[in-house]
């Protein structure tokens, strides 16, 4: 308890510091696969994706980050294990963000999109089971977490290859794409509006005291989607084609109108995002801020000191400028080879897939279920459409991201105690 109380200070300044990291390394690794198929689709130039997701993942982040966050991510470990030595729960998560944020620095070096929830997780079992004790580990929930790695992958890539053949059959495949474009493809914009609604109102809106319950999220998401879809038509009916033009013509219109609808997917991703998984970094710090200055008393939710949510913030921007093109290389021209319509089916499948996460209580990844919508838009067109070498060293870099978490953390656990004596 004398070390929180000589050293408060300095466990918090080093606190801040490698949350910032972590946060750092979330722009960096998770922002870029919002951003990804965007970029790979032709829809937006490098710059302008990196510039927009900086405005709505800060936004998410800031506005919708939360007033009161989860000290312990997802309830992985017992907090009862620590209320004796609270001082091991701040050496914990103290290491536990730096070990998680420098491998997602590494992961975002080499291009490897990466989960954040679980590389932080990872860190965090780390610790907790070899540092204090294996009880103190909630593994039930490790093995929710495991099983996210197939289930998660699966629905999205599955909902991605519907999209996408629904798309192919009713619009590419006709004799007049334009004319059946104009005719379908506002039913895809009221689509898109309804799944990017409920991401917004299930994943962001509950953070800034707005908690809309089910019924009523539903109603508002029904309402966006007739407007959207509405606005939609008279967008598409404006646009001047000629009809005797190829067939080529048509489709690099078709193409144009998805590009459009993919934006609009891309900012209400980033916006989601933000609002989610800035708690990957704050959640950890607001812990050591909390115990610290409570004198080593440990709650299960913490309140946010002003200026946690706006370095979050700030450290997902930073890491996305100067890091984020890497991963999003490999999201939107590694994989597969996308156009402005095979991205807009991977997007709202990932969004779709969120959705059903948030309902059902599935532990999700944002970067996996990306991939897998990615990966099913590629295998519509065929296994030969899938660059294997990459897709082989994603699902590696994701099956090393809990144990790389853990090791790492584990290392840094028994140095800052051997520096604080403990």
């Amino acid at each position: 308890m004398d070390i929180l109380t000589s050293y408060g200070t300095i466990l918090i300044i080093t606190a801040a510091l490698v949350g910032f990291l972590m946060a750092w390394g979330i722009g960096a690794n998770d922002v870029a696969n919002a951003m990804g198929t965007s970029v790979g689709s032709k829809a937006l130039t490098i710059k302008q994706a990196i510039l927009i997701a900086m405005v709505f993942e800060f936004a998410g982040a800031y506005l919708a980050g939360g007033e009161v966050t989860s000290t312990i991510r997802k309830g992985i470990i017992d907090s009862a294990y620590f209320v004796d030595e609270p001082e091991l729960l701040v050496f914990g998560m103290i290491s536990s963000l730096l070990a998680a944020g420098l491998w997602l620095v590494f992961a975002s070096y080499l291009g490897w999109p990466v989960s954040t929830t679980h590389s932080i997780i990872g860190a965090i079992v780390g610790f907790a089971a070899i540092g204090v004790s294996v009880d103190a580990v909630s593994w039930g929930k490790v093995g929710g977490i495991v099983g996210s790695w197939i289930i998660t992958p699966a629905i999205s890539g599955f909902i991605a290859y519907l999209i996408f053949q629904s798309a192919q059959k009713l619009i590419f495949d006709t004799d007049k794409p334009f004319e059946n474009a104009k005719r379908y493809v506002p039913f895809y914009m009221g689509l898109a509006g309804f799944v990017m609604s409920l991401v917004t109102i299930k994943k962001g809106l509950k953070h800034i005291g707005l908690d809309i319950p089910s019924n009523q999220g539903y109603l508002i998401a029904i309402a966006i989607a007739v407007l959207i879809g509405f606005i939609g038509k008279l967008a598409i009916n404006r646009i001047k084609y000629d009809p005797n033009a190829d067939k080529n013509t048509h489709f690099a219109n078709v193409e144009k109108v998805f590009a459009i609808l993919m934006v609009v997917t891309a900012c209400c991703m980033a916006f989601a995002h933000g609002s989610n998984d800035v708690a990957n970094a704050i959640g950890p710090l607001a812990a050591v801020v909390s115990i610290v200055s409570s004198g080593g008393e440990i709650s299960k939710k913490a309140e946010l000191v002003w200026w946690i949510l706006p370095l979050g913030g700030l450290g997902i921007v930073a890491g996305l400028a100067l890091f984020g093109h890497r991963v999003i290389k490999t999201i939107g021209k590694g994989i597969t080879h996308l156009t402005p319509s095979r991205g807009f089916a991977a997007e709202l499948a990932a969004a779709s897939t969120v959705v059903i996460a948030s309902g059902t209580g599935l532990p999700i990844s944002t970067t996996q279920t990306l991939v897998g919508a990615v990966l099913g838009v590629g295998m519509a067109r065929g296994i030969a459409a899938l660059n294997l070498g990459v897709v082989r060293n994603i699902v590696v870099s994701w099956v090393v991201t809990l144990p790389a978490g853990a090791a790492l953390s584990i290392v840094f656990f028994f140095m800052i105690k051997g520096i604080f004596g403990v």
